[in-house]
């Protein structure tokens, strides 16, 4: 089995560069002209063996579709579409080669259904395995959707549903899980049992989608009530989780939440799977990768009317109570 040392740097970045565009080559990437109406995005997300991705829980290319799509995700809440990105991976020397070039099949697939391109990069020697990614994004200046703008009075929407990336890691990281899943589900709109069900709970954690058809259809009404003042939407992806992408909103803005609990949904497998924990699996699993926005009531109410995943959950008040979120449950990389 052919190892990184085996071929080196060069050998490497002749496999790398029949996934990027043909503007790799020079020490950086001529992206274009960019529009005097449009404001350039530039996000980055790394991932680390152990930590983000393993081999008994991810695929090769798994790992390189997460590692896209965690960084579109990162377009697609700013509101931006994606304009190119560059991955840098750190390798030790005995890695395999099959396994880098699945990384890249993976990452080159995720970017394709999204409409963009690999476009450059760097490798380094590395006692763990890394892939760092910076992603370029393009928005319209009045349209960028951020987290300080939430204002009292908006209601706080999700557009889809949480806790089923977590419930995709724990059927990964424990098979005999799998035995609660013999009968048939509704998943989306269809209806699955066994190994078909196991099998699309687990694309939750492991593939990842970027809402940039959220986005879109946002624009598309935006366009047609032309009566709303300014740009009324704020918020972020819901990455390290439900309640902390709330939280965060909450803390920029410099105001409240109140959940309306009865419509915040708990999906049936993580009801199944997780028990009396589901409600945490919900607010604090993390790696959902959904939009949470904030938007006024009837805005909200023709979105959530189109795009059948999304709900609305909560409403923005005055003040900085949180209504029941407790914040030492959700996910930090440097506990203390």
């Amino acid at each position: 089995m052919t190892n990184v040392k085996d071929i080196g740097e060069q050998g490497l970045l002749k496999i790398f560069r029949q996934y990027c565009s043909e503007v790799v080559g020079d020490d950086g990437a001529i992206m274009g002209e960019t529009f005097s109406d449009r404001q350039m995005v530039v996000t980055t997300d790394m991932l680390v063996d152990g930590v983000h991705f393993s081999d008994h829980t991810t695929s090769p290319e798994d790992v390189g579709w997460r590692a896209a799509a965690v960084n579109l995700s990162d377009l697609a809440a700013m509101g931006a579409n994606p304009w190119g990105l560059v991955m840098s991976v750190g390798l030790p020397p005995d890695t395999v080669i099959a396994w880098i070039e699945g990384v890249y099949r993976g990452f080159s697939e995720c970017l394709r259904t999204y409409g963009t391109e690999l476009v450059g990069g760097d490798t380094v020697r590395s006692p763990v395995r890394t892939l760092s990614v910076t992603a370029f994004g393009q928005v319209p200046k009045n349209q960028v959707i951020q987290r300080h703008t939430a204002r009292v009075g908006d209601v706080i929407v999700m557009t889809g549903l949480h806790g089923l990336s977590k419930a995709g890691l724990e059927l990964l990281l424990d098979e005999k899980l799998q035995e609660k899943l013999l009968a048939p589900m509704q998943i989306g709109d269809r209806l699955l049992a066994g190994q078909e069900l196991v099998k699309a709970i687990c694309n939750y954690h492991q593939r990842p989608i970027p809402r940039f058809d959220a986005i879109h259809l946002l624009h598309k009404i935006l366009r047609e009530k032309k009566h709303l003042s300014g740009f009324p939407l704020s918020g972020m992806d819901s990455s390290d989780g439900l309640a902390d992408a709330i939280a965060q909103i909450c803390r920029a803005s410099n105001v409240g939440a109140k959940i309306s609990w009865d419509a915040l949904p708990i999906p049936e497998v993580v009801q199944i799977l997780a028990g009396d924990r589901a409600l945490d699996w919900v607010l604090y699993g993390g790696e959902d990768f959904e939009l949470v926005l904030c938007m006024p009531l009837d805005l909200a109410e023709k979105f959530v009317k189109l795009l059948s995943s999304a709900v609305i959950i909560g409403e923005i008040v005055e003040g900085n109570q949180l209504d029941g979120l407790d914040m030492r449950s959700a996910f930090q990389h440097y506990e203390p």
